[in-house]
């Protein structure tokens, strides 16, 4: 053993071994050092990957940038415009009387019995290299015909040792379509698509009848082999080009092939995945995606890491040359004609609590990152005149903000068909006025949402046809225009209204009862007992008591089938971006409790259902405009909803990190965004410089211990050799 001096050394050497240059506390291996690695986070593990039931938002930022539906968003083109994506064109729908007679673009939707979108794929689209697809010398499927034994160490995609790939064909869009109806599948939109797709409900009731009978044609092993069942409406009509025929007109389907839900799958896919002891080893499309777009997953541990690569098949799309107004100023359009992806590769980590996360932001370990209601006042901070600007902490480490409105409402319903507070005579619509006016969203905003957020004035939000802004846009039964802005009207108005509705200082004016409202909710926790006590001070205002009624989610969703609640809380994210996906909320054939629809304030207005039934088939444009101002108008005066807020979205990210531009519909701008990681890991080496003042006092201090052990050891030692000289 050594001395205790050389011992110290030795400690104090590896202590400051480490001193290269290298960071000590980054989280990711050394070879990882200067890669095109996008480095992100998750918080919840992705429930489906299969794009047939995924309808997540977690889940579609994986799969959006892994599938390659018909059509996609332009990234940086507002209003929001459909490209082409795995098509060559947007189609237009071609319509058609009951007849079969082939009508005008412009025909009055009360005579379309039938529209066909007929859709042309782009020659020569692989998909990703994929063990399903993998076949031997002769052609055959390598991994279609398993056996016992076979998938013994086999636990991941990457364990299979051969791969394979082919090109992508108009069958597989059909085959998708025919998914939806699956009945092991359940898919979340096949309700509503076999009310559109011909034949999908008839095909769906076919599929359930050979499950029940596995021995018969079509179903084999519990497998149900699709090709062997036709689909009215979605057929091939040539190798890249399949036609898909929907009831009426509806426009609104284009939006739905920008979707995963209209991706295509090999039928490879679901013959491998089916095989016995698959699932059980976790290979299925809900965890392995067989796709042709820019990313494949590689790596899927829901407790650790998910990770996409980039597809070495993908190829033939370049980055856009066009944008709105600002983004070539912005410097967004610099990569214009570039073959995309530019990231090879996108490491989701998983991080359940906010603060490390936002620490590992701040020290440059994610690229880019959302601002916690926590950590706002950190990020953000409001000028005088009321603009968001960064911090200069912020601002020193070159981080960038942006900011979008969500495409998404959020609300506080009445129930119309309470006795209290539903009803549309003069005496209920006063009261709903009156309690609208006093609930002030602008101070919810500020005290709730750190401003992140615009009072919403109808059911529209900024960015979707219909919306209007400034004067025109104003609800005139909640605010004034003044100084050229809205300004809610004064508590004074609201308590006027309430005493008109029959119920003066809170009061029920025939028999003196105080009014108690009931507010159904489900979330809990100390921050949301802070906003239940906020709303109570809302009503308290005009004397209204309110009762705050705690529940769990599914008994909340039994009360609102039944109609049994007076006001509730809900919200709306946009499916896609056409005002027909907000307005139905508010109309009367999705009443929750008359069909189980979407509407569930169960509002019914004749001449709302009338105007929302020529509106929802028509093109945007004046007339179009014109039916919606109406509509608007029409639901602000018999206001079934405290008309609430639209969110507004903050992002972050670093000055490495390039093109980002919000998108608050698309979830596959993964492959436009660009990394400079010399920039990262210079930056990443400023900001984690290790504190090594500690480290040197603390050898000092054993320094210092040992010195007595020292001049013991020295004085033994020449005891000891004197006693060897003595002898």
């Amino acid at each position: 053993m050594p001395p205790p001096v050389l011992r110290a050394a030795l400690i104090a050497a590896a202590l400051l071994g480490g001193c290269s240059g290298a960071t000590w506390n980054n989280p990711y291996p050394a070879s990882e050092t200067g890669a095109n690695i996008l480095y992100s986070s998750f918080s919840e593990r992705p429930k489906h990957l299969d794009p047939v039931q995924s309808y997540s938002e977690n889940e579609y930022a994986l799969i959006a940038n892994i599938y390659q539906p018909p059509l996609q968003y332009h990234y940086f083109k507002r209003p929001y415009e459909l490209v082409p994506f795995a098509a060559t064109e947007v189609p237009r729908p071609r319509l058609y009387d009951a007849k079969g007679r082939r009508l005008p673009d412009d025909a009055d939707a009360r005579i379309v019995a039938y529209s066909d979108y007929v859709i042309r794929i782009r020659p020569g689209i692989l998909y990703q290299p994929h063990p399903a697809l993998a076949k031997d010398a002769q052609g055959r499927y390598v991994y279609h015909g398993l056996k016992p034994g076979d998938l013994d160490g086999v636990h991941a995609i990457g364990d299979f040792r051969h791969k394979g790939t082919r090109e992508l064909v108009a069958g597989d869009y059909v085959h998708q379509i025919k998914r939806l109806a699956h009945p092991r599948l359940h898919s979340p939109i096949m309700q509503l698509m076999s009310e559109y797709i011909v034949g999908l409900k008839e095909l769906a009731e076919e599929l359930a009848r050979a499950k029940k009978a596995p021995d018969e044609a079509g179903a084999r092993d519990g497998f149900l082999d699709l090709e062997r069942f036709d689909l009215a409406g979605a057929q091939v009509v040539d190798r890249h080009t399949y036609r898909v025929r929907v009831r009426g007109k509806y426009p609104q389907f284009a939006y739905w092939l920008a979707m995963p839900f209209f991706a295509p799958i090999p039928p490879e896919a679901d013959r491998f995945y089916a095989q016995p002891g698959m699932v059980e080893r976790n290979l299925s499309l809900d965890w392995f995606p067989v796709g042709s777009g820019p990313y494949m997953l590689t790596v899927n541990n829901p407790n650790r890491q998910m990770v996409l690569e980039r597809n070495p098949n993908y190829r033939g799309e370049v980055y856009p040359a066009e944008g709105e107004p600002g983004d070539a100023e912005a410097g967004l359009l610099g990569d214009a004609g570039k073959p995309l992806p530019f990231v090879d590769k996108v490491v989701f980590a998983l991080e359940k609590e906010q603060i490390p996360y936002w620490n590992k932001f701040l020290q440059g370990y994610y690229d880019a990152s959302g601002i916690a209601s926590d950590t706002f006042d950190q990020a953000v901070q409001f000028s005088g005149q009321g603009d968001v600007t960064l911090s200069e902490d912020m601002q020193a480490r070159g981080i960038r903000l942006q900011t979008s409105v969500a495409t998404s409402v959020f609300y506080l319903g009445f129930n119309m068909l309470d006795s209290v507070v539903g009803g549309y005579g003069e005496r209920a619509r006063k009261l709903r006025h009156a309690i609208t006016i006093a609930v002030d969203q602008e101070e919810f905003i500020s005290i709730f949402r750190n401003g992140r957020g615009i009072a919403a004035q109808g059911p529209l939000p900024p960015g979707i046809f219909g919306y209007r802004d400034g004067k025109e846009g104003i609800n005139p039964h909640v605010y004034d225009w003044v100084d050229n802005a809205p300004r809610r009207k004064p508590v004074e108005a609201a308590k006027k209204l309430l005493a008109e509705a029959g119920y003066p200082d809170g009061r029920n004016a025939k028999t003196g009862e105080p009014l108690l409202l009931n507010l159904d909710v489900t979330g809990t926790g100390p921050d949301a007992k802070a906003r239940y006590d906020w709303y109570v001070k809302q009503f308290e205002k005009i004397g209204v008591q309110l009762a705050i009624r705690a529940t769990d989610w599914n008994r909340f969703q039994d009360k609102l089938r039944k109609g049994n609640m007076q006001l509730y809380f809900l919200g709306w994210n946009a499916d896609y971006p056409d005002p027909e996906n907000f307005l139905f909320l508010l109309h009367g054939a999705q009443s929750k409790v008359r069909t189980s629809g979407e509407n569930a304030s169960n509002y019914e207005n004749s001449e709302f259902d009338l105007l929302f039934e020529r509106m929802k088939n028509m093109e945007n444009g004046p007339e179009r405009q014109a039916i919606i101002d109406r509509m608007v108008e029409v639901a602000r005066r018999d206001a079934p909803w405290v008309w609430s807020l639209f969110p507004k979205d903050y992002a972050l990210h670093h000055a490495w990190l390039r093109n980002r531009k919000p998108h608050p519909i698309a979830n596959n701008g993964l492959k436009y965004q660009r990394l400079d990681p010399a920039l990262r890991d210079r930056m990443r080496r400023e900001w984690n410089q290790p504190v090594l003042w500690p480290v040197a006092l603390g050898g000092a201090l054993v320094a210092l211990s040992l010195v007595p052990a020292v001049r013991t050891y020295r004085r033994r030692e020449r005891q000891t050799a004197r006693s060897v000289i003595g002898e």
